[in-house]
């Protein structure tokens, strides 16, 4: 990309014939076509621009469903494409999506009054509540996770002792448990999960309160107040609240502010100390270049370290799992080491359906594939 333009540099994409299309890259990186399949690179029609840049207005494209309507934070309705999908018979005749918000008790009472047929996920308690209707539960172990992020641009946290010290005063068990009923696998604070090819098991940390304090006190900020921003009405809150208990347990004074998504949203990169979720994605480097790379549109924390770019460069060109593992356990320590974000957990994904939908799963990065679903 051109950083002037924000359009493809010169010769970067190349025709090659009417099917073919190749790539010129400036370096070599393993993750441009996983990068190509992320939620957020959706790929549209050639006049996508010209047509007004707005999907849901001009809902061209080659899917098994075409946009019917849309209502923002109410719902949305698909039916049946009748030509232009080739990938066989499509059973459903259209799908209706509603809104119930982040409060999943909402869901409960559709359930019970057979307005659902299936749910986009389902989290922390509300799992086993789900079960209980009768419902049928489909799962996945994934690298979606949560962290709590301090950016190292804004004061306290621009002093790497006040970031550890919070690291080191919260229990990463603890968190799983309370913040998502223990549905997930622990995290280890540098962003890289066991299931990524090329992740490197450091050895384990534990929770260390007196360090803590002592870190504190030689950054000289013992009393103070940090204020600790989240997302509003889902386990995100749940589980940035028990990052809250914790350092309060240990001696560390913390305000909570939660914020509604349509607010949170707007300024997520800016806040001084605040948790994000992170979806999943295939590759341990492709998160680390999105999230932690020096001058990254969603560099949450602001992390600028030359020695960090420059081997994630090198773990970027490698292929082969287990030589990029030698630099991915650099990379982990590195990050590990500099304590811009508490990670708790890993989570365990979980969908519910009622028995009449046939042939549905749970996806790891959350994509909904309705082509060969049917009702009995």
């Amino acid at each position: 990309i051109d950083p002037d333009t924000k359009k493809a540099r010169a010769g970067a994409i190349e025709k090659l014939d009417p099917f073919t299309v190749q790539l010129n890259l400036p370096q070599s990186d393993i993750t441009i076509i996983p990068g190509m399949a992320d939620y957020p690179a959706l790929i549209v029609h050639r006049d996508f621009e010209k047509d007004g840049g707005d999907l849901s207005q001009n809902p061209l494209g080659t899917g098994p469903f075409i946009l019917e309507s849309l209502e923002i934070g109410v719902a949305t309705k698909l039916k049946r494409r009748t030509s232009g999908w080739w990938g066989g018979d499509v059973y459903l005749d259209g799908i209706e999506f509603t809104d119930y918000g982040v409060d999943l008790a909402a869901s409960i009472a559709a359930w019970e009054a057979g307005d659902i047929d299936c749910n986009y996920q389902s989290t922390g308690d509300y799992v086993e509540i789900f079960d209980s209707l009768g419902l049928q539960r489909f799962e996945k172990v994934t690298a979606a996770t949560i962290v709590m992020r301090m950016n190292v641009d804004q004061k306290p946290y621009n002093d790497q002792r006040v970031r550890t010290a919070l690291q080191k005063a919260v229990d990463n068990i603890a968190v799983l448990e309370l913040g998502y009923s223990g549905m997930g696998s622990v995290a280890e604070n540098h962003h890289v999960c066991p299931i990524h090819p090329e992740y490197f098991a450091l050895p384990k940390k534990a929770r260390d309160i007196e360090g803590s304090k002592q870190l504190l006190k030689e950054a000289g900020i013992l009393d103070y107040e940090h204020e600790l921003i989240s997302i509003d009405g889902d386990w995100r809150t749940a589980s940035t609240d028990a990052v809250a208990q914790q350092l309060r347990e240990a001696g560390i004074r913390v305000k909570r502010t939660v914020l509604p998504g349509s607010t949170y949203w707007n300024d997520w990169t800016q806040y001084p100390f605040s948790s994000t979720n992170w979806n999943m994605r295939p590759l341990g480097v492709q998160i680390l270049a999105l999230a932690y790379r020096s001058g990254e549109a969603w560099n949450e924390s602001a992390f600028n370290n030359p020695e960090f770019d420059k081997k994630l460069g090198q773990a970027l060109a490698i292929a082969d799992a287990e030589k990029r593992r030698k630099i991915m356990r650099d990379l982990e320590q590195i990050l590990q080491d500099s304590g811009i974000i508490i990670q708790p957990f890993w989570r365990k994904i979980y969908r519910h359906s009622s028995e009449s939908v046939r042939n549905i799963d749970m996806h790891p990065t959350f994509e909904m594939h309705f082509e060969e679903t049917w009702l009995s």
